[in-house]
């Protein structure tokens, strides 16, 4: 079984924008109140309060006369929020998420429906009262529905993003290339398959339209608080924000559905790109500049390596993110030279063991692939020796352990034994 996302978008009418503003006002209530209880909870015993015992609170909130409007509210999507407040407990709690945040009227709205949503006629029908809501179907929904999580983005906006269960697993691929990706500013990303190198230049989203940006954002600082002329013009300024963002996403998806489609494996760095922006990581010293903060944000590297995760998982490849710490571009590619420093205005050196003259980022790219191509050979030897065979990894490319320990955090690509008892990995 897999998992199939699709997001729609919707059309609802006046009165279902009433009922489902009701459903955002409720669920975003009942989160921060279930948040606060917690808090208070678990600062007075030391121990949070489950899913369980924050559903059991909310019979009681129903029928109290302050808050006797959460029974206008189908219960689903109450019981939802509660999964997803403990879920984002859970996280954080195991290291894999922030604390989770109280949630604000302003900006994003959402609410999920776990159950009882239905395509009708290429429409959706929500259960509750909102009923049928006009949608463009872009694509056949597959599978069995398993949740639906409706949204309201702040230029007013309506999507229902439609979670399906599919029938079959994921395909499976051992042929490709292996690709190995160095992302950056001046360019978003150098590619690398072993045979060509491709520079693909960085879009730079913001700058396109950040003079039309500060001058809405300074009308809208002009307007008064409070006042639905700032209310209004608020979804103004949203729109160019959308605009700008739609075309990252764009971009970001062409891009790496262009490089997957003949990979089965893609390289890349694990960048800390909180760090970056934020100058808390010492790991960053390549681009630990606040005044890069803005355009390392607007590249959205994050987004892009998950981009490339789902699709790559889609075919039946792989990503490898190779460690963060590993000297991508102090390492000469041809001799395997370190250098102590690499300043970020340097574009282009020369080895000062073998001579070779490289350009920074090609030569990253080239490293990063050859390390990703190592770790990938390394993982199939163990796995084959698990199985009680003895194998090598062989290739001109797979360089000699050099420099700090890699970290492979997603899965290696299925290798099969040769013949000869080689393992073949590129």
């Amino acid at each position: 079984m897999r998992n199939i996302a699709v997001q729609v978008r919707l059309y609802p009418t006046k009165q279902q924008q009433t009922l489902l503003a009701q459903a955002f006002g409720c669920a975003r209530w009942w989160w921060n109140y279930a948040l606060n209880k917690s808090i208070e909870i678990y600062k007075e015993t030391g121990f949070g309060l489950g899913r369980s015992a924050l559903n059991a609170l909310l019979p009681d909130l129903k029928k109290a006369e302050d808050t006797c409007w959460l029974a206008d509210c189908y219960s689903q999507v109450l019981q939802a929020t509660t999964l997803n407040l403990t879920t984002a407990y859970k996280n954080f709690f195991e290291k894999r998420a922030g604390f989770p945040k109280f949630k604000s009227k302003h900006g994003k709205q959402s609410i999920q429906y776990p159950q009882n949503v239905k395509i009708v006629d290429g429409n959706i029908k929500l259960p509750g009262n909102v009923g049928m809501i006009k949608a463009k179907i872009h694509r056949p929904i597959e599978g069995k529905i398993k949740t639906v999580t409706v949204s309201k983005t702040p230029s007013g906006k309506y999507f229902a993003s439609i979670l399906t269960e599919v029938e079959g697993d994921n395909l499976t691929t051992t042929s490709g290339k292996v690709k190995g990706i160095d992302l950056g500013l001046k360019h978003f990303a150098v590619v690398t398959d072993g045979e060509k190198v491709s520079k693909y230049d960085n879009p730079k989203h913001i700058a396109k339209h950040e003079k039309n940006l500060k001058r809405k954002q300074k009308k809208l600082s002009r307007k008064q608080k409070g006042s639905n002329s700032r209310y209004k013009y608020r979804k103004v300024v949203a729109k160019v924000y959308e605009r700008v963002s739609n075309s990252r996403q764009d971009f970001l998806h062409k891009l790496s559905y262009k490089l997957v489609s003949d990979s089965q494996a893609v390289i890349v760095e694990n960048l800390h790109l909180l760090g970056m922006v934020t100058l808390e990581d010492s790991l960053t010293l390549r681009y630990r500049n606040h005044n890069l903060a803005k355009a390392i944000s607007d590249c959205g590297w994050g987004t892009f390596t998950n981009f490339l995760a789902y699709k790559l998982e889609r075919i039946g490849a792989k990503l490898v993110e190779i460690d963060r710490w590993f000297p991508s571009s102090k390492l000469c590619s041809n001799c395997f030279y370190q250098v102590s420093e690499m300043p970020l205005d340097v574009r282009e050196w020369t080895c000062p063991h073998c001579g070779t003259h490289h350009d920074r980022d090609e030569n990253a790219a080239i490293n990063i692939r050859a390390e990703g191509i190592r770790m990938l050979a390394l993982s199939a030897v163990e796995g084959l020796k698990a199985d009680g065979s003895a194998v090598s990894a062989v290739g001109g490319e797979v360089r000699p352990k050099m420099g700090r320990k890699s970290h492979l955090r997603h899965s290696p690509m299925s290798t099969e034994a040769q013949p000869s008892g080689e393992a073949k990995v590129g």
